[in-house]
């Protein structure tokens, strides 16, 4: 029986192993030669893995500071923060660490025009820390925390305040940002920035945020398969939620409330949005949702209520909208440009001023099965469903969009009577925009 013998030279971390190893030609002796390497290498790497260290910082700490910190810190290792004021900015992160507050302990910016985390790394976690007083430029991108490049990382329990940007995220994948509050004091769109920025990322989830105060809550823009769900963004000066050219994306469980324009969806396919809630969006141009450009898309389980307009559509085509609550808006849909193949079906119509707002005597999108509070039919089968056709469309509504000033007719008799004739006999409306099957009862009344 003939052997051989291999050398292996093995370095990981601090080790340094050379070892030898006789090999037997036969397929025993080779099986366990194998098993003998698995063992070993089990062994050697749960060894490594255990000379990961914590770090702590404080102000009687050895270390002082989080960026001297990161200088002696490797992978894997964990940073912990003590309570305290850290006056640091522009601290770079391209390792896989943990940095970890206790207490919230806070990271001031004092102003600078540099952002406070600046991170390029894999792997990594920051959590615990309220970041304060991050400079505003026009021609820097300034956050508390800026990333790019990254991957497989989490940002969480953290709070934000007085900062031109909460957080900068430019071609990252795999990312969680949970649990953050970001609370600014925007006035104008120019002199401010978004509360999350996204480009160019996939893969990204972004749960349970608190964003108030700041340009857009949410911003998004190229970004794909990913996940925005349970966020509450009120009282920012554009947007609560704004994405562009993101497609496969779903939205859902997210509050927006009180924001300039409400939520802004442009030019992009693929997206589910359900179970959000849209409200008190008030204003001459504000709506709960814009819809501008969007194709295939999903609309279901959301609740609309008392905005200057529900969703405002333009442009989109292929979309099913599904079990929504319209409830004491201006007006529940308002299209302002071509849409085509749009189905709405079992969406509750509630004392809105106006449930649709159409701007062209062609129509190729089918309303069946809804509520409408307007309705005045009946249901002599008493089957649930109206026995005559519903026309959602006041003639009212057409003269209202080429002549805004009109709306203060509206709850004058003049205005009933040429609504009423308009349904009896369509002439500025489609003939067939109606439904063919009103309900009688709301589907799945809000208590």
């Amino acid at each position: 029986m003939s052997y051989q013998c291999s050398v292996f030279s093995i370095q990981c971390s601090a080790f340094s192993y050379q070892f030898v190893i006789p090999t037997v030609l036969k397929f025993s002796r080779e099986r366990t030669t194998r098993n003998f390497l698995l063992l070993f290498f089990s062994f050697l790497f749960s060894t490594t893995f255990s000379q990961t260290k914590t770090i702590n910082v404080c102000a009687t700490c050895d270390v002082k500071t989080i960026k001297n910190a990161i200088k002696i810190a490797k992978d894997n290792d964990t940073i912990f923060v003590k309570k305290g004021i850290y006056k640091e900015h522009k601290i770079n992160v391209n390792k896989a660490i943990h940095i970890i507050g206790e207490d919230y302990p806070i990271l001031d910016g004092e102003n600078k025009t540099e952002s406070i985390f600046a991170i390029k790394a894999a792997n990594f976690s920051i959590s615990g820390f309220h970041f304060k007083n991050v400079g505003m430029s026009y021609t820097k991108e300034i956050a508390a925390i800026f990333i790019s490049k990254s991957n497989n990382f989490v940002i969480k329990d953290n709070k934000m305040d007085h900062v031109f940007y909460g957080f900068i995220l430019q071609r990252t994948k795999y990312g969680l940002l949970q649990n953050n509050k970001i609370l600014g004091e925007s006035k104008t769109e120019a002199t401010s920035g978004n509360g999350i920025h996204l480009w160019k990322c996939e893969n990204m989830r972004i749960e349970k945020n608190l964003v108030s105060g700041m340009r857009d809550g949410i911003y998004l823009e190229f970004v794909t398969d990913s996940h925005v769900s349970h966020n509450t963004s009120i009282k920012n000066v554009r947007y609560g939620l704004h994405f562009m050219f993101s497609h496969k994306n779903e939205y859902h469980h997210n509050e927006f409330k009180r924001n300039g324009a409400g939520v802004a969806v442009m030019f992009s396919k693929f997206i589910k949005m359900h179970h959000n809630t849209f409200h008190y969006n008030w204003g001459t141009a504000s709506y709960g949702l814009l819809l501008k450009e969007i194709n295939d898309a999903e609309i279901t389980d959301n609740v609309f209520e008392q905005n200057t307009i529900g969703i405002n559509i333009d442009g989109c085509n292929r979309i099913t909208y599904k079990n929504n609550h319209f409830i004491r808006n201006g007006w529940a849909l308002k299209f302002t440009g071509g849409c085509y193949t749009n189905l709405f079906e079992y969406n509750n119509f509630m004392h809105n001023a106006f449930d649709l707002s159409y701007n062209s005597r062609l129509n190729d999108n089918k309303f069946e099965a809804n509520y409408w509070s307007e309705y005045n039919g009946y249901d002599i089968d008493k089957n649930g469903i109206g026995d005559v056709a519903h026309r959602p469309v006041k003639l009212f509504s057409y003269v209202v969009n080429k002549t805004p000033e009109t709306l203060v007719l509206l709850r004058s008799l003049f205005v009933d009577i040429i609504n009423f004739s308009e349904k009896v006999s369509p002439v500025f409306t489609p003939d067939n925009l109606k439904d063919e099957k009103p309900l009688m009862k709301p589907i799945n009344p809000l208590e």
